[in-house]
């Protein structure tokens, strides 16, 4: 058997969806944080977690850190969607509003930029009135790999 007749090639919509689809299988961290993946396409993905009585920090507000990490994975996923394994070489937050316990966050992350081996990506992250809880931008670097052996695009 040839290499050539193990590739498979799909849709960018569904090569999006089959990477998210393994990562998310082995992302223990966001699956534990009660972290939802709710949609992805190619260079954006949507993600929602509930603020839960654990998370909440001396302020009896969401601790930011759980507010970076929503929006850390959000990046993560808008960022690895052509099958190319890649990942955070720098990401910064601004916190604009407190997040409380019972909360609904949804991270929203973008695509803004990509170009060789380097991207840069937005996060929004909002409360369930659509309050807007902070801004990430995640850059990021791709490195050797597949997500998913022998998937490839179709051209």
């Amino acid at each position: 058997m040839s290499d050539e007749a193990t590739i498979e090639t799909v849709s960018a919509q569904e090569m999006a969806e089959r990477c998210a689809r393994a990562m998310w299988d082995d992302d223990t961290a966001s699956r534990g944080l009660g972290m939802t993946l709710e949609a992805v396409a190619p260079g954006y993905s949507r993600l929602s977690m509930t603020v839960r009585d654990d998370m909440a920090n001396g302020h009896d507000n969401c601790h930011g850190g759980f507010i970076f990490t929503l929006a850390d994975s959000a990046f993560a996923f808008a960022c690895n969607y052509n099958n190319l394994v890649t990942v955070a070489q720098g990401a910064s937050i601004d916190y604009l509003a407190p997040a409380t316990r019972g909360d609904r966050l949804t991270a929203i992350g973008e695509e803004r930029s990509r170009g060789g081996r380097t991207g840069v990506y937005d996060v929004r992250v909002e409360n369930q009135d659509g309050r807007v809880v902070a801004l990430f931008r995640g850059k990021s670097y791709q490195t050797r790999g597949r997500i998913v052996p022998g998937l490839e695009v179709k051209e």
